[in-house]
């Protein structure tokens, strides 16, 4: 004796009625409510959804003992179903078969495949191989579609729909909670929460029922000369492989690694140089080895002189801009490397040679003075203090405007 008759009093059917049966009554209803038939869209979304719960044979025996109330107090357990529209597309076929000769009606969801997960690799790229181009290979282990068996996983037929779980790959099993009687998701142990069973006698040889193999597959990826940290290469179609998906694809995205002596930002490289005093005070040269092994060799003209921290651009030095590989400029930042000590006799040919000191600052005679040493500070305290021989100061703070870089079963090897 069930508990409630309206699911089945909607589809005209009796308590007892075969699943075949039941799928009959829907279609009749169904048919005559349909919103392209001029039918009412609410009666059509309640004859779907009684379905919907009599057709699944743990959902209907539930009902059947406790009625709609029953389904309610398990709902955590059950999803939130799906679109009636889905569903009677799902059944008789869609647009065709029983629908062939509707128009109207409004747009539908889109049917087919749907896409398998995409495979995201980060890719360490160094900086000359950025400046200059690459072509790195990535081996991938990937599952592919069985050739044996065209991924049914056995001979043509031999796979059946579970009916345990009614082909779901999970059973519905009720649970007492206290007063009330709830609804737990469990995986099919007869099917391997797969849906689905394969006689051992004809199992695929090949894939051993599993519909899929695993395959190598060696991907060359092409590294455009301009790219940057975090951009992505696509590889559409070739991740993953499995029954009744598009396949999803494999995105290589751009990791770009620290370089010893140059800092890039957009187009242009940044990088800093050590001169000697004599070279910043009376001129001289200095080369800098670029990414692609050349060296460039800058003169310092006499007369001109370098403080500490001047920046100078060198033009058309920089890095290609991605595509269009115009090139950008590139800025160092001179410093001057200052002698320990100086031989006092030389003194006199160097107040001959520079500027006159600026004279001490004095005080009124009310104020005292005090006369001290200098010493020198210990390692320790220069570290503290970021003093000469303590922290260094990146270029990176030359410019504070830089630029930023914009669960598969695939494995990936770089080689």
């Amino acid at each position: 004796m069930v508990k409630e008759t309206a699911f089945y009093d909607l589809l005209g059917a009796n308590p007892t009625d075969s699943e075949d049966q039941l799928k009959k009554a829907y279609r009749k209803k169904a048919l005559r409510l349909h919103p392209d038939k001029g039918g009412d869209p609410e009666a059509f979304k309640e004859v779907t959804h009684a379905y919907e719960v009599l057709s699944d044979p743990q959902q209907r025996d539930l009902y059947d003992q406790m009625g709609e109330a029953g389904l309610q107090s398990g709902a955590g357990g059950m999803g939130g179903g799906m679109d009636a529209q889905d569903l009677f597309s799902q059944l008789f076929g869609g647009g065709g078969g029983a629908f062939g000769g509707f128009g109207g009606g409004g747009p539908r969801r889109p049917q087919g495949p749907r896409k398998g997960k995409d495979l995201v690799h980060r890719v360490s790229v160094t900086l000359a191989e950025l400046y200059l181009g690459k072509v790195k290979k990535l081996a991938l282990q990937k599952h592919v579609i069985c050739g044996g068996c065209e991924g049914r996983g056995g001979k043509e037929g031999a796979v059946k729909k579970c009916t345990t779980c009614n082909g779901q790959g999970y059973r519905v099993m009720l649970r007492q909670l206290g007063p009330m009687m709830q609804q737990v998701q469990q995986p099919c142990g007869d099917c391997d929460a797969k849906g689905e069973i394969i006689d051992p006698k004809h199992r695929c040889k090949v894939c051993s029922g599993k519909k899929v193999n695993s395959e190598r597959k060696v991907l060359e990826v092409h590294i455009d000369r301009g790219m940057k940290g975090g951009q992505q290469i696509t590889f559409n179609g070739e991740s993953d492989q499995a029954p009744g998906t598009i396949p999803g694809d494999v995105v290589i995205v751009i990791e770009e690694k620290p370089h010893e002596l140059f800092t890039r930002k957009g187009d242009d490289l940044y990088c800093e140089v050590k001169i000697d005093l004599l070279t910043a005070l009376g001129g001289g040269e200095f080369s800098i080895l670029h990414l692609d092994d050349r060296a460039v060799h800058v003169t310092i003209k006499p007369g001109e002189v370098i403080k500490p921290g001047t920046l100078k651009r060198l033009e058309g030095q920089g890095m290609p801009s991605y595509r269009h590989h115009e090139l950008g400029d590139l800025y160092v930042k001179l410093t001057v490397d200052f002698p320990d000590t100086i031989d006092p006799a030389l003194i006199a040919g160097l107040e001959s040679a520079l500027p006159p000191r600026t004279p001490a600052q004095t005080y009124p005679e009310n104020i005292h003075v005090d006369e001290v040493k200098l010493s020198e500070p210990t390692d320790r305290e220069k570290r503290a203090h970021g003093g000469p021989g303590g922290h260094s100061h990146s270029h990176d703070d030359m410019d504070d405007d830089e630029e930023e870089g914009a669960g598969p079963q695939v494995q990936c090897a770089q080689q």
